[in-house]
């Protein structure tokens, strides 16, 4: 079958939601179909990858998002459709591409839309009363103009289900348990960054305002008043990154800035290494970097009001706040026995393979499922 794939707000660097299409189309591939992506970028291309065919289309940048791209042309989008025919249609955007389901409905293509983000989430980071009614409305019309609707968490699903919709399927995203190892934990690598007394703690995640990576350094801040010495590295871009550098340096605190970390191994190798890991954001719907922490033996504190209290299990704790909960965590986690909190936090992820998330939405989109039945432990 044909998996033709739609995705939107993707940056050259965004990291969650390319690895998660990256994976899926990998199995979708290896299970006997024939997945497409369809993506925004800078330049037209199209080509044979190992997830698939993947298609991008010249797509403007957003204004003041950091890079992210999104496909606004919908007369090339319905011609390219058409020509693709595709048999079943994956949407992983829930706003500007919405209309895809429209389209898939009238061609006679079962349609999926994939929610990586909460509306409900989204709209709690403004101010106003009646917001749930709009989330409401738009997650009505989203549910009926789609055949499935798939949640990766229960914190994701709940504004579906608030709504009763029928067509709701949760599946959980995955982790690579192969290159994402505990044994990668790097001494070398950990003293170019922290002194052997030092708690080293890592942020992964894009640098927007809607992740809340401030909390980050106020949690390094409280550690240091605490009497702790520690020092943050932060993995990631975006469009708060220089007010970050700007207040880590006014507070006099040891924060390295790194940017997007394109290397697999050397991302694998800091996960690895750090002590503990920091995932903030509170709208998470499942948090892809917080689970590679956890097959890297890492523990990470992770935001209570986000779904990541789901997904990190006992391997994690969760936080309430701003940020001063968060370097109580962190000081929970680190005293905990380093052997026993590394085995806890790989013992979590590996109930997570990508070999079970891609079985279950391949279910979802009524395929047969002929998943390698390997899990790369």
């Amino acid at each position: 079958m044909r998996i033709v794939r739609l995705a939107n707000f993707i940056t050259e660097s965004s990291g969650g939601l390319r690895t998660a299409l990256r994976q899926l189309g990998a199995g979708y591939a290896a299970a006997g179909h024939e997945p497409v992506l369809v993506m925004p970028g800078r330049r037209d291309s199209d080509e044979e990858t190992e997830q698939g065919r993947v298609i991008t289309l010249a797509s403007p940048a957003v204004p003041w998002m950091g890079g992210y791209r999104v496909l606004v042309d919908g007369v090339r989008l319905t011609r390219l459709l058409r020509e693709l025919r595709p048999d079943r249609l994956e949407i992983s955007d829930r706003t500007t591409l919405r209309w895809t389901g429209a389209w898939a409905r009238r061609h006679g293509v079962r349609s999926m839309m994939v929610s990586h983000e909460s509306l409900d989430g989204l709209l709690r980071l403004l101010p106003g009363n009646q917001l749930r009614r709009v989330a409401d409305r738009f997650n009505r019309r989203t549910a009926a103009g789609h055949d499935q609707i798939v949640c990766t968490t229960s914190w994701a699903a709940a504004e579906f289900r608030r709504i009763g919709a029928a067509n709701l399927t949760q599946v959980p995203l995955g982790v690579d348990l192969e290159h994402f190892r505990p044994d990668r934990h790097d001494r070398r690598l950990r003293s170019v960054y922290a002194e052997p007394d030092e708690l080293l703690l890592l942020h992964c995640g894009r640098l927007s305002p809607e992740k809340r990576p401030e909390r980050s350094l106020a949690a390094l801040a409280g550690l240091r008043a605490q009497g702790v010495p520690a020092v943050l590295v932060v993995v990631g871009d975006g469009p708060r990154r220089e007010k970050l550098r700007a207040a880590a340096a006014r507070d006099d605190l040891p924060v390295r800035f790194l940017r997007y970390v394109a290397d697999r191994d050397l991302l694998a190798g800091l996960l690895a290494t750090a002590d503990v890991v920091l995932a903030p954001g509170p709208v998470e719907t499942f948090g892809l970097a917080a689970l590679e922490a956890l097959a890297s033996g890492t523990p990470v504190v992770v935001s209570a009001e986000s779904a990541l209290p789901e997904v990190v299990g006992p391997a994690g704790l969760a936080a309430p706040g701003e940020g001063p909960a968060y370097a109580d965590a962190v000081r929970e986690l680190a005293g905990r026995p380093e052997p026993e909190r590394r085995a806890a936090a790989r013992r979590q992820a590996e109930r997570f393979p990508w070999s079970a998330a891609v079985a279950g939405f391949l279910a979802a989109h009524d395929l047969p499922v002929r998943v390698p039945s390997h899990d790369n432990r």
